[in-house]
């Protein structure tokens, strides 16, 4: 078969050599020869990623949301002219490209009023509204059973403290079929409804914590519509009356109406590697309404784009799979749907997984996700590999003498279902919202004071919103990190390996009889 090359792909070095090193290489070898093979074949990639380039990528997302009202939204015209532009030249340079489906809601309304009431005694009716209002987007449901608590803290701390219905743990004892009574606290709603769902509950009820400010029932989004049973939020009064008959049946009813839209996610498989052994990199595709996205997320997912394409044509040991995300600004909606998508076989095969979600922003620094908690800022490492993901990343800018940070895995963007199914991940960000203090001014340059992107989910993300300089080094970054797993992943754990150990441990021992406030 004949293989093609582009321009030049790998500088100093012969095509046969180009062909062979890849193949050929195995961790022994590399170590016995004393040249970073994966390193040196890594850094002539991203040699060859330039900033110009992906700017080229940009300027076409920008024209795109320019003539499709002005963002690149899941849902509209913007995002699907957006998808197809990546489409297209990942198909021409030989990709093995494929759509997932992404659901999301449009719309919900509620048809009449919902109904919470205690049926056993003492009998009482709660008031909508004054009482307790629905979570939207609730499903609808009527159901009567008894109610059971989860794990309460009450009377409740002087400041928020609970911890109810956060960890699966909590609900051990809980009986299927009962609606569960969880306070709120310290962790996001959605969690705690999840962990229902997981328990059997038929319908839940939150109830406020109870400190001052923390009383009332209010309307929030809780981002999700597949639980399939009613939710309500209760005051903390109401909450703590259910509470002391626990017991006690109640009549929960939620009349519910969820409009569905449908948007998709962009998968491309390079020609090379091995099929059961894939390295994943991600960026999400879709703006928000507000404005065109250029820095977030069209700065990665462009950055991908341009690293994909002068892969192109490498001969990989590992299989190379991009992701282009919809839906992320709906709640991680299209990464989350994929990875739940996959078999957990398909899963296994997933080595790791890097995320790109604004590598070029206008008062940038370089965040590094904090695989190894090294920072200790609270959130935890990521799963085994996630360490030597970072390191990778470390190594690319520190040999350049470029500075960075540790930022936190803290649930915002598209790696998140990845971690929570045990994949180790990694990644850039150059910041958001977040204010840039005096410190990371004197490291990163840039202005103290004001926000890192000061454009941040807003109408001014255009294409002069974008740091050409950030987006230089960064997107040969991505293109370094992505490359060198290609090649080596000797430092990676094998959770297949891993996973087949843990089913003979558990087969042996079975044999010898012997895992925004708002939102909180």
């Amino acid at each position: 078969m004949r293989l093609r090359f582009r321009h030049g792909l790998v500088r100093g070095l012969t095509l046969a050599t180009a062909l062979a090193l890849p193949l050929a290489f195995t961790p022994a070898a590399n170590a016995s020869s004393g040249v970073d093979v994966p390193d040196v074949l890594a850094n002539a990639i991203a040699h060859q990623v330039k900033g110009k380039n992906v700017k080229k990528h940009l300027n076409k997302f920008q024209e795109i949301a320019t003539a499709n009202g002005g963002n690149r939204a899941a849902g509209t015209s913007g995002y699907d002219a957006s998808l197809a532009y990546v489409q297209d030249k990942l198909r021409k340079a030989g990709y093995r490209t494929s759509t997932t489906d992404v659901e999301f809601v449009t719309g919900w309304t509620e048809n009449s009023a919902p109904v919470l009431e205690r049926t056993s005694a003492p009998a009482k009716t709660y008031t909508p509204t004054t009482d307790f209002v629905t979570v939207q987007p609730s499903s609808s449901g009527d159901v009567t059973a008894q109610i059971q608590v989860v794990d309460p803290v009450l009377p409740p701390t002087p400041t928020p403290s609970s911890t109810a219905g956060c960890e699966p743990e909590d609900f051990n004892g809980f009986v299927a079929g009962r609606i569960a009574l969880i306070q709120r606290g310290t962790c996001p709603f959605i969690d705690k409804a999840t962990n229902a769902k997981a328990a059997g509950a038929s319908g839940v009820i939150f109830f406020n914590e109870g400190q001052p400010g923390r009383t009332d029932p209010f309307t929030f989004d809780i981002r999700e519509w597949r639980f399939g049973f009613p939710i309500v939020f209760a005051s903390f009064a109401v909450g703590s009356d259910l509470a002391s008959t626990p017991d006690a049946t109640v009549h929960l009813k939620v009349d519910a109406t969820t409009t569905l839209g449908h948007t998709k996610n962009l998968i491309a498989d390079s020609r090379w590697g091995k099929s059961g052994e894939i390295v994943m990199v991600g960026a999400h595709l879709d703006s928000v309404p507000e404005g065109p996205g250029i820095n977030d997320n069209g700065s990665g997912s462009a950055a991908i784009l341009e690293t994909a394409l002068k892969m192109a044509y490498v001969p990989t040991k590992y299989k190379l799979r991009f992701g282009f995300w919809g839906a992320e600004e709906l709640g991680l909606l299209g990464s989350e749907q994929y990875v739940a998508g996959l078999s957990q076989a398909e899963k296994d095969k997933i080595r790791l997984y890097l995320n790109f979600d604004m590598v070029a922003s206008p008062n940038d620094a370089t965040f590094l996700y904090d695989g190894d908690d090294s920072d200790a800022e609270g959130a935890g490492p990521g799963p085994a590999g996630s360490a030597e993901i970072e390191k990778r990343l470390e190594n690319f800018y520190t040999k350049r003498s470029l500075p960075f940070e540790g930022t936190d895995f803290d649930g915002r963007s598209d790696y998140g279902p990845f971690i929570a199914n045990g994949i180790p991940s990694g990644g850039i960000f150059t910041g958001a919202e977040g204010i840039k203090t005096p410190e990371q001014a004197a490291k990163f340059g840039g202005t103290a004071g004001i926000a890192f992107d000061p454009c941040y989910h807003s109408e001014c993300d255009t294409i002069t919103n974008i740091s050409d300089a950030a987006l230089e080094r960064n997107s040969k970054a991505v293109a370094y990190t992505s490359s060198f797993f290609s090649f080596d992943l000797s430092d990676i754990p094998d959770r297949n390996a891993a996973a087949l150990a843990k089913s003979a441990t558990t087969s042996s021992a079975g044999h010898s009889h012997s895992h925004g406030e708002a939102a909180k």
